[in-house]
């Protein structure tokens, strides 16, 4: 029952991802920092709890993701193509390097292979995707903030949700800096 929890929360972060990935908001101190964002910083952090039912259902939520805001996108939303395929790309790349890299750091804590899994994949995903999505379309400039925006946000935000809603309150206090 749990699993399937998981499953349906990370599907629907990455659908909403979507759904709002051309949305912008300006921060002071960010830059551009595009609304879908909040949604998929939390993507890695519901993909990396499902790693505790085992590689094959991490494998079956990218797969249900993808499908899902394919269809969703296509047939309901009608999501630019250019989009769709720049998610699809995006999620492929960093997910399956997330996914790659949480395992290898298996033998440490939740918290640090989080965080260290997210290193490496939060930054694959936002270029990815912004260069598949905006190039061409925006100029270097504006992409390069939306990267610098989305990687910092991505990454403050998936920090929260690794360390706050999901762990008890006997772990917070023995998780090491």
């Amino acid at each position: 029952m749990l699993r399937a929890i998981w499953l349906a929360a990370y599907a629907c972060a990455v659908l909403l991802a979507n759904v709002y990935l051309d949305s912008f908001i300006e921060l002071p101190w960010f830059g551009l920092f595009s609304i879908g964002s909040i949604f998929f910083a939390a993507v890695f952090t519901l993909r990396d709890r499902l790693h505790q039912y085992g590689l094959p259902t991490v494998y079956l939520a990218i797969a249900s993701a993808v499908l899902i805001t394919t269809l969703y996108g296509q047939f309901i939303a009608q999501i630019s193509p250019r989009f769709l395929f720049a998610s699809f790309v995006a999620i492929l790349i960093s997910e399956l390097a997330d996914t790659a890299m949480f395992q290898r750091l298996r033998h440490y804590r939740w918290h640090k292979r989080v965080l260290a899994s997210h290193a490496v994949s939060v930054p694959l995903d936002s270029l990815a995707f912004t260069l598949l999505a905006f190039a061409g379309v925006m100029s270097s400039y504006d992409m390069m903030q939306i990267v610098y925006a989305d990687v910092l946000g991505k990454y403050i935000i998936a920090a929260a949700v690794a360390y706050l809603p999901f762990i008890s309150v006997r772990e917070r206090r023995t998780v090491s800096p």
